[in-house]
């Protein structure tokens, strides 16, 4: 059995329809140059962590699967490195992954009032929560718990997930449905008190990541004397947290046959994570809210060639 897994949630690189401020959820919106290069950031900083990734899923749309493509490039091998064909990591894509479905609201403005178009014969709505919970349910089940129970002795797995930010949120809540009581650590890095509750850990920035990692409960992190506070009274600045109660109600959603992980716990290690993101301005002249264009050469290569030339 597998000893540990780490596990991102991560969304998808900024779109033109994030640029337009439209409703996206089952649209294919696609990456702006601005966008891109937020994901190529994010693939090299995982890199650059030494994190090789074991499996790599995203939803079948393609500002996910080109996110998810850009994480797994930079997991490749240079040409100094040698790495036998098998071990190169492939992108599953998955559609219960995507986004919630907007119906027809889908394309329209943020701003713009539905009221009229809702009145509207054949009017399609929008996905309920309990659709999407179904979804990443479906996902848990058939893709994510089952990698807990497949290793024998080796070290673990490292995940991605690479979909969307209301998707994320809900998969998020569903995976604690899974968790035993009291069984998720804070990483001594939080040091505020500002989130209100486990299941809403705050929103996904474009290529904002969740870090989690899962163990067995016999080799659970150690943790101060203070590792049993809950998760209201024990967030205060400068001290290190401890074990975080699932919510009550978290569980009792929780269905009867309903597979859990009953063994381990986990530990939350970040939080909309987005140090990737550090310097990078938006190219201006409106290039950067562009649609990213990959048979286009970007502006550093084509003078490296000049140079070359």
């Amino acid at each position: 059995m597998a000893r540990s897994m780490k596990l991102f949630f991560i969304r998808h690189g900024e779109t033109v329809d994030n640029v337009a401020q439209l409703y996206a959820g089952s649209r294919d919106s696609a990456l702006t140059n601005h966008g891109y290069q937020q994901a190529t950031r994010l693939g090299r900083h995982f890199k650059a962590l030494g994190l090789k990734f074991t499996h790599l899923f995203s939803s079948h749309l393609q500002r996910a699967v080109k996110t998810a493509g850009l994480i797994r490039d930079a997991q490749l091998p240079s040409k100094h490195e040698v790495k036998a064909a098998q071990d190169v990591l492939e992108v599953v894509q998955l559609r219960v992954l995507m986004e919630q479905d907007f119906g027809d609201l889908e394309g329209k403005k943020w701003s713009d009032m539905q009221a009229d178009l809702r009145t509207k014969p054949g009017f399609v709505a929008v996905e309920t929560k309990e659709a999407m919970g179904l979804r990443a349910d479906v996902f848990l089940d058939d893709h994510l718990l089952p990698l807990l129970n497949v290793m024998g002795n080796e070290p673990g797995h490292a995940v991605a997930i690479v979909s969307h930010g209301i998707f994320l949120s809900t998969l998020w809540k569903r995976l604690l449905r899974r968790l035993p009581s009291r069984s998720i650590y804070l990483a001594p890095d939080f040091r505020s008190a500002a989130r209100p509750s486990l299941e809403h850990l705050g929103g996904w920035s474009n290529t904002g990541y969740l870090e989690l990692l899962i163990t067995r409960q016999d080799v659970a992190p150690s943790l101060t004397s203070k590792s049993n506070a809950s998760w209201s009274h024990e967030l205060k600045p400068n001290k290190i947290i401890g074990i975080v109660g699932v919510p009550q109600e978290a569980v009792q959603e929780a269905t009867d046959g309903v597979p859990t992980t009953h063994d381990w716990t986990t530990t939350i290690l970040t939080i909309n994570g987005k140090d990737h993101l550090k310097g990078l301005k938006r190219t201006g002249g409106g290039v950067g809210s562009s649609r990213h264009d990959a048979s286009q050469k970007g502006i550093e290569s084509f003078f490296k060639r000049r140079k070359i030339d």
